[in-house]
């Protein structure tokens, strides 16, 4: 029988425990530890350090959920078929050995994602210095700003099976409450914009729960989930809730959102003691230009050196289908290129369309075929006019000669 326990790094359990003892101190200036590590929540941080930073995409990890220091086998499997065989092969000896229910109330997998945490943090320099910018404006604590790792790697591009879309997973109602969701922009998919909408939602969340374990635990399950949990537990303990709230919504995912928080905040700020080689992208430095009218796409972007495959990357709020840049829409832009497109986007505004050149050499033709068919008609009714006065001319009186006896045939 194979056991194995996570052993937490001497300096990590003093850490957690030195915040632990700082949450439950009376008078603890609660902005300068804004994320505490509830008491009992330090296993469940260390597993998922674990999962980010120790075990490959190949590892499955076979655990108990309730307690996730608790390991029972990590077994190497890919995914597809014949690796979920293997897993659950797996899964049904655990189960025999340690006497358990069939079910994921004390045996839970979960696939290593070490690859996809790093990938996650070299996508971050492209953005991460600004979007802690945008918290700190928004007077919203900084370290919220990695959340993205929690939720899509940051990739902006990311969509769930239900809808949700972008770095921080806006779902469409939620997204429209705080940014531009519509047919020709969708905010969602902008790094900057959708950053700012998450900062005014996390802030809404602390003021209405008043503390950032379950604020952040909200952005995840929302606000009135976790008012029917406080109400169920009578406690506003995330702790309590986890322990004691029994709700079919109120699952694993929620109940270690604010565990894998902390965990990617601890692993960020401390990136080259977990990953020491890991070299972040470079900082992205776009500036924003508002278009007030619109314009075609093609009129502006050659003019200006731009190409579609840049505009779009620059700006991926907006359908690489889309013809128009869409009314009132900022573009973003790097420092560089802002003059050309601007100049670009004013003669394209000034000089005639296409459409319109179209249309008015196709009116053009129109009345000169018009005219000719007029003219023509005319012609032809003068034509016959004449014809038949030559007609009548020629042709005897016949009248007058029955009548005129002097006239023979």
């Amino acid at each position: 029988m194979t056991q194995l326990r996570l052993v937490l790094s001497k300096s990590l359990w003093h850490a957690l425990a030195w915040l632990a003892a700082f949450a439950s101190c009376p008078g603890a200036a609660a902005q300068e530890r804004p994320f505490p590590v509830p008491r009992g929540l330090e296993t469940s941080v260390e597993f998922w350090t674990q999962i980010f930073t120790r075990y490959s995409v190949a590892d499955v990890v076979l655990f108990d959920p309730v307690d996730p220091s608790m390991i029972y086998r990590v077994v190497r499997a890919p995914d597809n078929d014949q690796g979920r065989a293997k897993v659950e092969g797996e899964r049904a000896r655990v189960v025999a050995d340690y006497d358990l229910i069939d079910d994921e109330t004390r045996i839970r997998s979960q696939r290593g994602a070490k690859e996809h945490f790093a990938e996650g943090l070299r996508i971050s320099g492209r953005y991460i210095a600004q979007m802690q910018k945008i918290f700190l404006a928004e007077g919203v604590p900084v370290e919220l700003a990695y959340l993205p790792l929690v939720e899509s790697s940051f990739n902006i591009r990311a969509r769930s099976g239900v809808g949700a879309l972008g770095m921080w997973q806006f779902m469409p109602e939620t997204g429209k409450k705080f940014m531009r969701v519509d047919a020709a922009v969708d905010e969602r998919r902008d790094p900057m914009a959708s950053t700012g909408a998450a900062a005014r939602l996390l802030k809404q969340n602390y003021r209405i729960l008043g503390n950032w374990p379950l604020a952040v635990t909200a952005y995840n399950h929302g606000t009135e989930g976790i008012f029917r949990g406080i109400k169920a537990v009578e406690s506003d303990n995330l702790v309590d809730l986890i322990q004691g709230y029994q709700s079919p919504t109120f699952g694993f995912a929620s109940k270690n959102f604010y565990a894998e928080f902390l965990a990617v905040v601890d692993i960020a700020t401390n990136r080259d003691s977990y990953f020491p080689f890991l070299r972040a992208h470079r900082p992205i430095a776009l500036r924003e230009v508002e278009v007030k009218q619109r314009a075609p796409l093609f009129a502006v972007l050659k003019p200006a050196a731009i190409s579609q495959s840049d505009f779009f990357e620059w700006n991926p709020a907006l359908d690489s289908s889309a013809k128009f840049i869409p009314l009132g829409y900022r573009v973003k832009l790097p420092p560089d290129k802002v003059d050309g497109f601007l100049s670009a986007h004013r003669r394209a505004l000034a000089a005639p369309s296409a459409k319109k050149i179209a249309t008015a050499s196709k009116l053009s033709k129109t009345k000169s075929a018009l005219d000719s068919r007029k003219t023509a008609k005319v012609a032809s009714k003068t034509l016959a006019r004449s014809t038949a006065k030559a007609k009548v001319a020629r042709k005897p009186n016949m009248a007058s000669t029955r009548a005129n006896p002097a006239i023979r045939s």
